[in-house]
């Protein structure tokens, strides 16, 4: 029997954690309920989910906060996040996307677009069906066996941080538009906002840790995946190579 997706929902209005709950129900998906942080850290601790959705206002702890915290261990920090909230400007958005949300939609919703968009970010953290590998000067992956390394050491990346590298390092040395990273990365999923690349590219420079200036802002264009020499700088002439 093919196993339902986990999906833990967040959210301290009980009719609408009900509706959601119904539609999630009756479209392939197992959900579990909960009405605060403290219950959500609770289920969290049980069983993984495979998707959160997270209401921004709740009771005590705000779902901004659990989210950061959620990114911050290694357990939790890969489990995609959907944040539902009343709050609609742009600096609330961008606020979510930094605290750890993959995703953001604003009540009211359509029950359609909340499915399209749990479908979307469960296809983003599927690993794609893949065996090649690439370097770029002392960066390695290998997407056969879901691996980075620089200077022998490995890294650990979340799964839109991996495929956003791979994507990079396969075409190094070119400036990508954020518009391009998103067809490349997200595909079709057209709810995503360009300013989600940012939060990524940031996320990703974390994970890198001291190959971090490999992944250049170009201003006023995009990103661009660059090698670096032994103080950190960008190399000149540097070998960049895939199997």
């Amino acid at each position: 029997m093919r196993k339902l997706p986990r999906v833990l929902v967040v959210e301290d209005e009980p009719a609408i954690a009900e509706l959601i709950a119904v539609n999630l129900r009756h479209n392939g998906f197992a959900p579990t309920v909960v009405f605060d942080g403290a219950a959500a850290q609770r289920e969290v601790d049980a069983v993984l989910p495979d998707v959160i959705l997270l209401d921004w206002m709740l009771p005590g702890e705000s779902g901004a906060s659990l989210a950061r915290q959620w990114r911050k261990h290694e357990r939790t920090k890969t489990v995609p996040i959907l944040m539902l909230t009343a709050r609609s400007d742009e600096s609330d958005k961008v606020q979510g996307l930094d605290a750890g949300a993959d995703d953001y939609i604003t009540k009211p919703f359509s029950t359609q677009e909340l499915l399209a968009r749990i479908r979307a970010v469960l296809r983003r953290r599927a690993p794609e069906i893949v065996n090649d590998s690439v370097q770029v000067g002392e960066l390695a992956l290998d997407a056969g066996t879901y691996r980075i390394t620089f200077r022998g050491k490995e890294l650990k990346v979340g799964p839109t941080e991996f495929k956003l590298l791979h994507y990079l390092m396969k075409h190094a040395e070119r400036v990508h538009t954020r518009g391009t990273l998103l067809d490349k990365i997200w595909g079709d999923h057209v709810f995503i906002e360009e300013r989600t690349v940012d939060v990524h590219v940031k996320r990703l420079r974390e994970s890198l840790g001291e190959a971090a200036g490999m992944v250049e802002t170009v201003r006023g264009a995009g990103y661009r995946l660059t090698a670096i020499n032994n103080t950190g700088r960008p190399a000149q002439g540097t070998s960049i190579s895939a199997a």
